[in-house]
């Protein structure tokens, strides 16, 4: 059994910041025991990506003037580890007051970090203030469900709400909720977010399944685990041919996580677009 566990965490404990570079500071927890929850051992059924966005990354120069930038890190889902975020903010301001040549050298230094407490490559962009007006704004597209009038009882995700019309001819959908809420499996904090979710099969239940993805509201896990659960949930009830799933949250402590999980591939990433409430 690995020792690091979300109660294990800086999460929910006073902390003094870095004013030293640290990378023993990043605290990986184990994918595997809340995947076991969801039966899922040996071959994954799905592959994908936890896209994250930090905000508040600065380093000094030589001449100790301070840089900034914003920084995106796409760690694999069938990495080992999840990096945990408060420590990953631990981490990242310990390089404020830390003098590097440039963007470039401290690229490689996250790189090989994150890569290590994740236990799989992890990919690294910076863009620096100079380049900030290249950075976009955009909603995730597709048909809302939240335009539904449905009454809500449950507050925990059911996957027995989950159905598909199985004796309609199949459809490709891609459906969109902004309802989205859980809560921090350790600080009982909420998060917020975004989902979309793209399908080719039988028809899915929309109110159906706007009532599971609503059953969050209470439930505690953190952000890329939500995903995987309500992927396998989908594809274990509705049995679609394709599935994709795809969560925009808002941002805490200058990040956001946005995992993207998905069983057939269109050739690229889902856009990083930051959404309104990011």
């Amino acid at each position: 059994m690995h020792a690091n566990s979300p109660d294990t965490s800086p999460l929910g404990k006073a902390s003094e910041y870095p004013d030293a570079y640290n990378p023993s500071l990043l605290f990986p927890i184990p994918r595997q025991a809340k995947r076991d929850e969801l039966g899922l051992h040996g071959t994954l059924p799905f592959f994908g990506v936890d896209l994250w966005n930090a905000y508040e990354v600065s380093w000094l120069n030589q001449r100790g003037k301070p840089c900034i930038a914003i920084a995106t890190f796409l760690v694999p889902a069938d990495s080992a580890f999840i990096i945990e975020s408060k420590s990953f903010k631990l981490y990242l301001n310990s390089f404020n007051q830390a003098r590097l040549d440039d963007a470039q050298a401290l690229s490689a230094i996250l790189q090989k970090d994150l890569s290590a407490a994740a236990g799989a490559p992890v990919q690294v962009t910076l863009t620096e203030a100079g380049n900030f007006q290249q950075l976009k704004m955009g909603e995730l597209s597709g048909l809302l469900l939240d335009r539904l009038d449905i009454e809500v009882v449950d507050r925990h995700p059911d996957p027995d709400l989950l159905k598909a019309r199985h004796d309609e001819a199949a459809v490709e959908e891609t459906l969109v909720s902004h309802l989205l809420k859980s809560n921090c499996p350790v600080t009982g904090q909420p998060d917020w977010g975004s989902v979309q979710i793209r399908y080719v099969g039988a028809p899915i239940e929309q109110e159906a399944l706007l009532k599971y993805l609503i059953g969050f509201r209470e439930h505690n896990e953190f952000h890329e685990q939500c995903v995987e659960r309500i992927f396998v949930d989908i594809l274990r009830q509705c049995k679609p041919q394709k599935l994709a799933v795809y969560a925009r949250y808002t941002r805490r402590g200058g990040l956001d996580i946005n995992p993207w999980r998905s069983n057939f591939s269109s050739g690229s990433l889902p856009s990083n677009l930051r959404n309104a409430r990011q």
